[in-house]
């Protein structure tokens, strides 16, 4: 199985104030997440497009986000309050239940594979293919 690799340029006009944040989110990057501007750049290309697609087809998603956030600081804020306060009786019962409610991780393999693609594109980076 051939790579096939694409390169382009992105100019950054930084007189203007949203291609002045755009360098500098760029240059301050999380370089363990983030290995080479070619990750971030096609991580925010691809969920600026997908949610723009989600919002599309389902109007009240930005609604159904707030509200999630807005939940998940209630849990946040309950579960704080319990560490503080040693838990008997229901109060007990209330906080097992609230330590059971977390989000799903990623799989293993599927960050493994990231990873592996990061270094991959990190590499290439300094090599300008065409």
């Amino acid at each position: 199985m051939s790579r096939r690799i694409v390169s382009t340029n992105i100019r950054f006009n930084l007189e203007k104030e949203a291609d002045r944040t755009a360098w500098e989110y760029l240059q301050h990057r999380d370089k363990k997440q983030y290995r080479s501007y070619s990750r971030a750049v096609i991580t925010a290309v691809n969920d600026y497009f997908e949610r723009r697609g989600r919002l599309a087809s389902d109007p009240y998603l930005e609604t159904r986000e707030k509200e999630d956030a807005f939940l998940l600081r209630v849990l946040e804020t309950i579960r704080a309050g319990f560490d503080h306060a040693a838990p008997v009786g229901p109060a007990n019962t209330l906080l097992n239940l609230l330590q059971n409610i977390s989000p799903q991780p990623a799989s293993a393999e599927n960050v493994v594979q990231e990873d592996q693609q990061e270094s991959d594109d990190a590499a290439l980076d300094f090599v300008d293919i065409f």
